[in-house]
């Protein structure tokens, strides 16, 4: 049971949370300012923002669940991911900076039209909404676990509490918040890990040794060998953490993520310059790095805690580690914990959203040359409506399982007609393209990559979720090149 100083250090962090909204309520005069805080944010504070929304829920929980559960197959990812992030601060930002953009689908009106502005647009709203989504339930099922509370109720508080900070405070209360949020992430993952590591008999040596021992330490995947062709090939088609599947769709998933998603780009444009923003993004994966070390290790030494303690029960393998903060955590540290989680529930994609509809979409499209205060009520508004549809789609998935795993295989569907079309946006000579061209040939991967994705998880195709972008990339830029070719021309 929760304790006065658990329920002290929340109440603070959430009274926290509302109050930074509130400090920058009054320096929202237009847009601009709501949506990217005059780019006068310093790159320090956006490289910590920009870790609190790369990591959130998926990693507090998400990942000690999967060390527990599986091995440290996912760092394989991370590499990738990594590697993913220097082609974005080579290619991407320097684009996105020199055409002074507000949200990154603009630089696609610039170079490819208005169609393919709108409809990558429109791809954010369904990939980011359905993503966070699965981010919001991982955190609030956690609470509810915790302290009792009914799943309706946690995600109501949530949704409540991110609809008024961000509302209040647009960007600039979204990057502060972010800053509260990772030294949270940090704290508490640092403590926690010390302290199952001091309920192990051996300490982290046994931890190690019995984690170890079950193969819960395995980093690299080799898959099969080229003995028998058709096993090697079949595993790399189904199995994601073999590691050149994992590098490969770690790379090219991120370059999406990262170059595509406004939600995680939005705050590397709220930085002056673009210098600033590519050192935040090429510093970013050093304290990643850090952070997945520390919550991977705490899933082995809760692997190896309830080896020595077999009268612990697991009841549910992705939630090992709330179970064990109110089973065994004492007053104070579960608190510290406790406000971590919640606190990852908080950083959510409202801000991004509604930056997308009202520039991309209701100020060129439903409503031009309205005054700045207009456009400003109506991104305030969005933050509410895209709260609560998000609120609406986390309960929706509560039925799931292997939830870090789920929101890749989300937004799979839909990066790579994204990534498809930005890739061709920035080749520095670009071939004949067909606006309406791209839009269809958009689409069409998109259904095509949603088709295999549920003949992948029926067991009628042996094709792992993580190729889903790489083909969807592949496939849209490939088609929009050929409509381009073959449409007749004016």
């Amino acid at each position: 049971m929760l304790t006065a100083p658990d329920y002290v250090v929340l109440l603070a962090a959430l009274v926290a949370t509302l109050a930074i909204g509130g400090t920058f309520t009054r320096r929202q005069t237009d847009t601009q300012q709501f949506f990217l805080a005059g780019r006068h944010v310093p790159w320090w504070a956006v490289l910590l923002s920009f870790l609190a929304t790369e990591v959130s829920a998926l990693t507090v929980i998400g990942v000690p669940g999967t060390a527990f559960r599986e091995d440290w197959g996912y760092l394989q990812f991370f590499v990738g991911s990594s590697a993913a992030k220097v082609a974005v601060a080579l290619l991407f930002v320097p684009a996105f900076y020199e055409l002074q953009v507000t949200t990154i689908y603009e630089l696609l009106l610039h170079r490819l039209g208005r169609a393919t502005q709108v409809s990558a647009s429109l791809f954010f709203f369904v990939t980011r909404l359905l993503g966070s989504s699965v981010r919001l339930l991982v955190a609030a099922r956690a609470v509810s676990l915790l302290l009792g509370w009914d799943l309706l109720f946690t995600l109501g508080l949530f949704t409540a509490v991110s609809i008024l900070y961000i509302a209040a405070g647009g960007v600039s209360a979204i990057v502060w918040t972010n800053v509260l949020q990772a030294g949270l992430f940090i704290a508490a993952g640092v403590a926690a890990l010390l302290f199952v590591l001091s309920r192990i008999d051996g300490g982290a040596a046994r931890a190690w040794e019995l984690a170890s021992a079950a193969g819960r330490l395995r980093v690299w995947n080799p898959g099969p060998s080229l003995e028998d062709p058709w096993l090697f090939l079949r595993a790399w088609l189904k199995e994601p953490n073999i590691w050149g599947v994992a590098l490969l769709n770690g790379f090219v998933g991120s370059l999406a993520a990262f170059g595509t998603d406004h939600d995680l780009m939005q705050r590397l444009l709220s930085v002056e310059t673009r210098r600033d923003s590519q050192r935040t993004l090429l510093l970013s994966p050093v304290i990643t790095g850090a952070l997945l070390l520390v919550y991977l290790g705490l899933g082995s030494a809760l692997f190896a805690y309830a080896a020595q303690h077999p009268d612990w029960v697991v009841k549910r393998p992705d939630d090992v580690f709330p179970q064990f903060v109110g089973d065994v955590m004492p007053a104070g540290l579960r608190g510290l914990v406790l406000t971590a989680i919640v606190l990852a529930s908080l950083d959510s994609p409202l801000g991004a959203l509604s930056a997308s509809f009202v520039t991309d979409i209701y100020r060129p499209l439903l409503a031009k040359d309205r005054t700045e205060a207009h456009y400003l009520r109506v991104s305030r508004v969005g933050v509410l409506v895209f709260g609560v549809v998000l609120a609406l789609l986390a309960l929706a998935f509560a039925r799931f399982d292997g939830i870090l795993w789920l929101a890749f295989k989300i937004t799979g569907v839909t990066f790579g007609s994204l990534l498809g079309v930005f890739l061709l946006a920035l080749l520095p000579r670009r071939p004949r393209l067909l606006d309406p061209g791209n839009v269809v040939a958009m689409c069409l991967m998109s259904a095509l990559n949603l088709w295999l994705l549920w003949l992948s998880e029926t067991g009628a195709l042996p094709l792992a979720w993580s190729w889903l972008v790489v083909l969807g990339t592949a496939g849209t830029t490939l088609l929009a090149l050929a409509i381009g070719l073959v449409a007749p021309r004016r």
